[in-house]
């Protein structure tokens, strides 16, 4: 859980997200819990530190709370199917209503917000030959006047309703408008604080996809996913990412501190969908060896990795590869190499604990695998004394000994003492 007395992690944030905008889209459920006004604390720490927020709204919760009062009967509560008039009227009451309560949470905190009318819809029509009446799609926003709120410190707050050219009022589903507002306003991320449990499959926990797998997810594994509810907001996600939106993050709303944990931290505690660039594998610079020699301080500790000195890792820095998320280092590894013998090492693999079984690990041995094969090198080997099977089961690595090492490393090998298991895989057949 994120502490806010570790202002070490925020710093590192703040020149990243200073003047960027952000669009967090808060379920209706999420403002009737009592983790509510821990969230308007949250925007208001948001706000100093000059990262410009708009805020989108759902109604669902108010929605059926209300047409049960009325003994109505809902033709939709999500904005998604068809909107018939009794629904529609029901619709705007409950949305008005989470509209003044999100302001008058917002005044109570000495903050500034506003309901602009920047929606323009027109009907999502007649659907596979099903006309749906109020159910509308967002057509334009107006982003000049959201600019001139948001210039101003002012909060803007959007229900899920829009208007056409001649002032008909349509039902949207507040998902969908929040991807079309982060779109149009070009913000850094896309908050989805949802009234559910972090998203899951086959209950492990979905914490960093691709736009690529996340769809991948939906397309052939969707009945594996829980909770069903989350499933519009990963659709969604995905639409966010693939038309420009960098981060797209869905979160436990009702969770103490779970929007500042998101944004400042590097693990986070929701599930985070973003474009496919988002994490990257770079061949390390010399201004990496201080976030590095960090990193690999657990493995030393651990005992896991060979002890070496700073000294020694920058003289060698151009042998290393790093794994990054958001620009944080969570990950790495080395590959040296031994051209006379056509051999490479690979040495130094090892993954931020927090970032364990999330296959950073693979990644790394598969891309210093290929370079080595794509350079020339006939054999790949590497020395563990507590991973070897990692290497055997996920690697594909076979059991060798010390005399499949180059003369040099041999020697090496022998001074140490450690008697590490030496592992040999062949990268170009004989």
């Amino acid at each position: 859980m994120f502490r806010l007395t570790d202002l070490r992690e925020i710093l590192r944030y703040i020149p990243e997200f200073r003047d960027r905008s952000f669009v967090i889209a808060i379920d209706g459920a999420v403002v009737a819990d009592e983790n509510f006004q821990n969230i308007v604390l949250d925007l208001a720490l948001l706000r100093s530190l000059n990262i410009r927020v708009v805020l989108v709204h759902g109604a669902g919760l108010q929605v059926r709370q209300l047409a049960a009062k009325a003994g109505i009967r809902l033709s939709n509560s999500d904005g998604i199917g068809i909107t018939d008039q009794l629904t529609l009227d029901v619709s705007i009451q409950a949305a008005s209503k989470v509209s003044h309560t999100l302001l008058q949470a917002l005044s109570d905190q000495d903050l500034r917000g506003a309901i602009p009318n920047v929606l323009v819809a027109h009907p999502a029509g007649i659907l596979r030959g099903v006309d749906h009446q109020f159910t509308g799609k967002v057509e334009r926003i107006d982003i000049q006047l959201l600019n001139v709120l948001m210039t101003n410190d002012i909060f803007p707050v959007i229900p899920p309703m829009g208007f056409d050219g001649t002032g008909r009022c349509y039902r949207l589903n507040s998902d969908a408008v929040a991807v079309e507002v982060a779109k149009a306003i070009g913000a850094t991320k896309l908050i989805y604080l949802a009234a559910h449990k972090v998203l899951q499959k086959d209950e492990e926990v979905l914490r960093n996809l691709t736009a690529d797998e996340a769809a991948t997810i939906l397309r052939s594994q969707r009945a594996e996913l829980s909770p069903p509810e989350a499933i519009s907001k990963l659709e969604n996600a995905v639409r966010a990412a693939r038309i420009g939106v960098p981060r797209i993050h869905i979160i436990d709303g009702t969770t103490p501190e779970g929007l500042l944990s998101e944004v400042f931290s590097k693990e986070g505690v929701g599930t985070l969908v973003h474009a496919n660039e988002y994490q990257q594998i770079r061949r390390a610079q010399k201004r990496d060896v201080r976030a590095l020699y960090a990193l690999m301080q657990q493995g030393f500790e651990a005992e896991e990795l060979l002890k070496r000195s700073r000294a020694e890792l920058e003289r060698t820095i151009e042998d290393y590869f790093v794994f990054e998320v958001d620009r944080n280092i969570i990950g790495c590894c080395a590959l040296h190499l031994y051209p006379g013998e056509q051999k490479a090492e690979l040495a130094s693999v090892y993954v931020d604990t927090q970032y364990e079984n999330r296959g950073v690990g693979r990644k790394l041995i598969r891309y210093t695998e290929e370079i080595a094969r794509t350079s020339g090198f006939s054999t790949l080997f590497c020395l563990s004394t507590q991973a070897f099977n990692y290497f055997i089961t996920k690697g594909g690595y076979k059991l060798g000994t010390p005399d499949d090492l180059p003369t040099a490393r041999r020697q090496v090998y022998d001074r140490s003492g450690r008697k590490s298991q030496v592992l040999v895989k062949q990268l170009i057949e004989s």
